[in-house]
């Protein structure tokens, strides 16, 4: 296990690393003075090269790419040039509005991809697996931020039912503030006894997290659909079945467990992509999570905070990847972690 983890940990790094360089040279390729994004247009050219000097941007680019490297060890990641504040530090107050979207997506993803999948795969050719299946399809199919915009045409515009956007409304922010203990506002919200902010969050995390969350609930679904078809075949299934097992028990115990581990690696890879993928789905509804520091980030090419968020990205890649190997290793003893 150890040796495994020490393996991963250094190929982490060199892909990390070499991430760092594509990025760091396609940020210099853009033709855009990062001291002009810095300052604003109308600044004098002597506070413009104050600000190269400042910055660094006037020193050779390995010279740049070396220094850059030094600060990513030692926790300095740069400074925003839009919003004048450490790169880390916008991250660290945004993520957390990001990770509780992405923890409630994938929570419906997972749960409701289970569910289909094995329903579906009752009656392969039936009508419930025809429903199952374009919903699977629409779900992979359809953008994000066309099913935001949708959802809040119906639920919001017709129906009346759930808000808009943002992560609270505008009475909780000055009636019931949320005390910032954690970070995390539906957290703090219940730790603090604050059930109304708590409610409320609820209620406004209901449309971006279904928004999300249909992307990797089609992909779950098809791939427990084919497993479980595929783990219904086995001598063990018909064993069960002569035996007078309850159909409910052999779908959902025996045959569910052995249809999971190739399953993982598909929610890994999907729970990664859906952090990047919160970046429309936050603009859409407003969330004050990193999708719109990066929006914000890629539209003034703000250097440090593009390579930044490029780097999160890739590291979330990679920490899927390592759990979903140890997961399915627990899961399943054949898996062997070489």
């Amino acid at each position: 296990m150890w040796r495994f983890l020490g393996r991963r940990v250094a190929s982490a790094i060199l892909v990390l690393l070499v991430i760092t360089v594509i990025v760091f040279v396609m940020t210099r390729v853009v033709p855009s003075d990062p001291a002009v994004v810095y300052a604003g247009p109308k600044a004098p050219p002597a506070e413009l090269e104050r600000i190269r000097e400042k910055l660094g941007f006037n020193n050779p680019l390995p010279l740049q790419f070396l220094t850059y490297l030094g600060g990513l060890v030692t926790g300095d990641w740069g400074e925003s040039l839009a919003t004048k504040r450490p790169v880390l530090t916008e991250l660290a107050t945004r993520l957390p509005a990001t990770l509780e979207l992405l923890f409630a997506a994938m929570l419906i993803a997972t749960v409701g991809g289970i569910v289909l999948g094995v329903i579906a795969s009752r009656r392969p050719g039936g009508v419930i697996d025809g429903a199952v299946r374009v919903v699977a399809i629409g779900g992979v199919s359809v953008p994000s931020f066309w099913l935001g915009l949708l959802l809040q045409v119906v639920f919001v515009g017709a129906l009346g039912i759930l808000p808009a956007t943002g992560q609270f409304s505008k009475e909780i922010e000055y009636v019931h503030p949320v005390a910032d203990i954690t970070g995390f506002a539906l957290i703090d919200s219940l730790i603090s006894g604050n059930f109304t902010a708590f409610g409320d969050g609820v209620a406004h995390l209901i449309l971006p997290a279904i928004t999300l969350a249909a992307y990797p609930m089609g992909l779950v679904a098809r791939m427990i659909r084919a497993t479980m078809l595929d783990v219904l075949n086995e001598d063990y299934v018909f064993t069960a079945n002569a035996y007078g097992i309850r159909d409910v028990i052999v779908r959902w115990r025996l045959a569910l467990k052995n249809a999971l581990p190739p399953t993982m690696t598909i929610i890994g890879l999907a729970t990664a992509y859906a952090l990047t993928g919160t970046f429309f789905v936050e603009v859409v509804f407003n969330w004050p999570g990193i999708g719109a520091f990066a929006s914000a980030a890629m539209l003034a090419v703000d250097y440090p905070a593009i390579m930044a968020i490029t780097l999160l990205g890739a590291f979330a890649y990679l920490l899927a990847n390592l759990i979903v190997d140890l997961v399915q290793a627990r899961l399943d003893p054949r898996v062997k972690i070489s």
